[in-house]
């Protein structure tokens, strides 16, 4: 089992919490990260203030051996990317950036890069049935092209050079620190703002940070998640209206759910040109995580509904 992990986006909220167990494992730690002072004591820092991992190899500590490298730092999904070449933009910091961290590491002599993915690599929804890793990739949009790209490059090098490949595919995170649009669900159900999601019924996976850090955890040192593609969630789906019930029982706030049909919903989405937003909201997306469970033997430690109270209790002690 390693003793010395490198967490690239150590920084971030979810290397935040993977660094977090690792240390609580007895693991040494070291944060990749472009600011200093960024990383959760006891995580040695390691800086590299460059674009996509650039130099990374050159500047790859002479003293550092470790077993296995958890990849986290990304160009994230943006709602309204406005590069003028998306793509480009993401191939550039997903795929070029994490193959030169990979080569790295493999000329350092490290084990394992376990590298983490989004479902988007594969699909935006699921029709009927969960969404399973054989299933065929159909990424939906810019970024999940560059991950799936990023999965491939990984893939075809770890049967180049023997380095084992581990990919993890969460939907969304959430749980404390949480930003984007589950932080500003819960600040429109705080402040008692009516929500149209009182019937929206389809199910959707969502994983509770600490969940998916105890599964990358488990994946950087395994020996049988080797070679494997992973979809890791919480242990059961929630359809977007209870979501909103719990996250409102949480925050000691009023339910106000009006019961807006939802081809009203894509309705409005499509005078406002915000489709992409509503199916978001409206569609169904479950994931199959039985390959994880039947591999490695892993299954959450948190409930959603232990991770929905941390994640309230920090909204309510910070905001």
């Amino acid at each position: 089992m390693g003793q010395s992990i490198v967490v690239a986006g150590a920084s971030g909220f979810i290397g935040k919490a993977v660094c977090r167990q690792l240390l609580e494992r007895g693991r040494t730690v070291i944060g990749l990260v472009r600011r200093p002072g960024t990383l959760p004591a006891g995580v040695q820092e390691w800086l590299l203030n460059a674009e996509a991992f650039e130099g990374v190899d050159e500047n790859w500590p002479a003293e550092l051996r470790c077993d296995a490298v958890v990849h986290l730092a990304a160009r994230v999904h943006m709602m309204n990317d406005t590069s003028p070449d998306a793509l480009a933009a993401y191939r550039a910091v997903n795929v070029e950036g994490t193959m030169r961290l990979a080569q790295a590491a493999h000329r350092a002599g490290v084990r394992r890069f376990v590298f983490v993915s989004s479902v988007k690599a594969v699909a935006e929804r699921s029709h009927g049935r969960p969404i399973s890793e054989r299933d065929q990739p159909a990424p939906p949009d810019p970024y999940g092209v560059s991950k799936l790209e990023a999965e491939r490059a990984l893939q075809a090098f770890g049967r180049e050079t023997g380095m084992e490949i581990v990919i993890i595919r969460p939907p969304l995170v959430y749980g404390p620190g949480v930003r984007a649009n589950f932080f500003n669900l819960m600040r429109a159900i705080d402040k008692g703002i009516p929500l149209p999601l009182g019937a929206i019924a389809a199910q959707r996976s969502i994983v509770y940070v600490d969940n998916l850090a105890d599964a990358i955890v488990h994946c950087a040192n395994a020996p049988a998640a080797a070679g494997h593609i992973f979809h890791v969630a919480d242990e059961r789906d929630v359809a977007v209206k209870e979501l909103a019930s719990m996250l409102a029982e949480q925050l000691n706030a009023p339910r106000r759910l009006l019961p807006v049909p939802p081809a009203l919903l894509h309705l409005v989405g499509r005078l406002t040109g915000r489709t992409a937003v509503v199916d978001r909201l409206v569609g169904e997306l479950r994931l199959d995580c039985s390959l994880i469970r039947e591999a490695i033997g892993w299954r959450p430690p948190y409930t959603t509904e232990q991770g929905l109270r941390e994640t309230a209790a920090w909204y309510r002690s910070n905001h």
